[in-house]
């Protein structure tokens, strides 16, 4: 019997990869130390998760919540795992955290990897990071330079003391990279279309093991210069008070009291077009009551943002300043009927500051020079469903409706220039991207379940629907309408031979884009706009598979887009094909 379910398991794999067709490249899958990103409902305490001697029992008072991590949808041809999914499963249980794998595929590429730590005295941890990858790009299908390379390099320290626990890490990243999509002209193969991005990270946290008074501090800090020499700085500070734990009489309700307090700072100054620049400095008050019985809850809270905005460029002979409150609502209940059935409901809203680095993990291909101002959520609505079916079926469904400010967006770039040659720029072949803003509304539905049939067996899956009903723009560019996702883990022959499967989709995207012609005596270029162009959905497959030789070496082969289907991600940016790639492991 145990054969014919490991059969019908193989052949479950084996066909979802046919099944769910189309595809788009993915990005490389790398046992890394850090949390994974692919989108699951986590069973998670709300605080920070137990380690080592972490006391538990002093953070119960938190509740126990199914939350869907959103990431990208996306596997671009950019090479970077921070812009992808991580789709390979990782071996459970497994004792040896140091580690360092390589690996080689076709369009060259090429990965080297490492997580190596160790602990000291006084229960202090200390490693370092590293993770390089290249690929060659797609040699046939453009004629100019397509390769690019990303690499990181971190260190990081932990220290677990009696009255809380301490981590601060340290990380440098350079990302190396053409704006190689190029669709209304023809240039040279040796056109320069080369950005490169720089940027190191210092980040400290320490929490609190108990709930009283100070719960916990984090410092982020961020420094960011390019290719055209646009930097930026961004720093911030958030510190949440608490005071859990209160009994309310003898009614069994528990009384939560939160406080959030939030200061944060960002500067970007860009050197080329209209030399924009960009100042904000940001504080946020955030304080919360939760009245809790058994699995059932109510918060009540509210949030406050006192933002202090400058802006300029070349067109302003004077800077633009702009000092604003706002408040947000904060609520949300939740009624337990059973493990299997949670009702939950609630709004919330918030003020998001859109930095040049944010833009560049949504869209690598933005010219480097761009308005910043902040997105405004005024108010979001929710209800859902959640729950747990004896540990074997966990869902989560909900629909919102929100108001929002400012919802940034992308909208393709036209030509920076008229005359009639290719000696340009980089970023002027009508390849790069902007951001745009807009007021409106958007309506949404997620829902995410995993399953477990067998004990080596997981099962998972996603969708998420978004519409949005913008004030100016007839359609949102460049975000699809409709994601979603399904995946498996399954372990045999002793757990010795893990093997995954990622699929990931997206419907139809709208976009807007350039028809460019040479006219006149002497020869200018003229561009036509077509705003309501298509970009295409995709289905994106991913096989992965790892087979331990030896408790302490393995080998892999990870195989990415296997349908090779040349989708693009933004108007002219194909992605890499099916690619194959192996490898080895090290552990110890």
């Amino acid at each position: 019997m145990n054969r014919r379910i490991q059969l019908l398991s193989i052949i479950f794999l084996g066909f979802s990869s046919v099944a769910f067709s189309q595809i788009k490249e993915e990005k490389l899958i790398l046992n890394k130390k850090r949390e994974p990103e692919v989108k699951k409902i986590e069973k998670k305490k709300t605080s920070v998760e137990t380690i080592k001697n972490y006391p538990p029992e002093e953070k119960s008072q938190n509740p126990v919540k199914y939350t869907i991590t959103d990431v990208p949808a996306v596997s671009d041809f950019k090479t970077s795992t921070i812009q992808g999914e991580d789709v390979a499963p990782k071996f459970d249980g497994t004792a040896q955290n140091n580690y360092v794998q390589f690996g080689m595929g076709n369009f060259g590429k090429i990965l080297a990897d490492a997580n190596i730590s160790t602990t000291l005295e006084n229960k202090i941890e200390v490693g370092a990071d590293v993770h390089v990858l290249s690929t060659q790009g797609l040699k046939k299908d453009y004629a100019w330079d397509s390769k690019q390379s990303n690499a990181t390099i971190g260190a990081f320290l932990n220290s677990y003391g009696d009255k809380g626990k301490f981590n601060v890490n340290a990380e440098y990243g350079l990302n190396n990279y053409n704006y190689y999509g190029i669709y209304a002209l023809e240039p040279a193969s040796d056109v320069d279309l080369k950005q490169k991005v720089n940027q190191f990270k210092v980040n400290g946290y320490y929490d609190f093991y108990s709930n009283e008074i100070l719960n916990d501090v984090r410092v982020k800090s961020s420094f960011l210069k390019d290719h055209f020499d646009a930097q930026e700085n961004q720093v911030s500070i958030l510190a949440n008070f608490s005071k859990h734990g209160v009994e309310v009489g003898k009614s069994g309700i528990n009384l939560n009291a939160d406080l959030g307090v939030g200061l944060e700072s960002v500067k970007t100054d860009f050197a080329i077009r209209d030399k924009n620049l960009a100042s904000f400095f940001n504080t946020n008050l955030a304080p919360k009551v939760t009245f809790r019985k058994g699995d059932s809850y109510l918060m009540l809270g509210s949030s406050f943002s006192f933002l202090n905005a400058k802006n300029s460029n070349d067109f302003f002979a004077e800077q633009l300043k702009s000092n604003k409150t706002y408040w947000f609502p904060q609520a949300e209940f939740q009624f337990a009927a059973a493990n299997e059935f949670k009702f939950y409901g609630g709004v919330d809203g918030g003020l998001k500051l859109n930095t040049y680095s944010d833009l560049l993990q949504q869209n690598p291909f933005i010219v480097s020079d761009q308005y910043l101002k902040p997105t405004e959520t005024k108010y979001h609505f929710y209800v859902g469903l959640r729950g747990d079916i004896d540990e074997t079926f966990k869902y989560d469904i909900s629909a919102g409706y929100g108001k929002m400010r400012d919802i940034v967006f992308f909208k393709a770039n036209d030509l920076f220039g008229n005359d009639y040659t290719l000696n340009r720029s980089a970023y002027n072949f009508a390849n790069t991207f902007s951001a745009v803003y807009d007021d409106g509304n958007v309506s949404d539905i997620k829902g995410s379940i995993q399953y477990f049939p067998l004990e080596n067996l997981i099962l998972d899956g996603e969708v998420r629907f978004a519409k949005y009903d913008l004030k100016n723009y007839e359609n949102i560019y460049n975000v699809p309408l409709l994601n979603a996702s399904i995946g498996a883990k399954y372990t045999m022959l002793d757990k010795k031979l893990l093997l995954g499967f990622k699929g990931i989709f997206a419907s139809d995207r709208t976009t807007n884009s350039f028809a460019i012609e040479g006219v006149g005596s002497p020869m200018l270029y003229q561009s036509t706009e077509d705003t309501n162009d298509k970009v295409g959905g995709y289905a994106d497959l991913n096989l992965s598979a790892e087979y331990k030789i030896h408790k302490n070496f393995s080998i892999f082969a990870l195989g990415n887009n296997l349908l090779s289907s040349k989708y693009q991600t933004y108007k002219g940016y194909k992605v890499l094909g099916a690619q194959i790639l192996g490898g080895v492991k090290i552990t110890f």
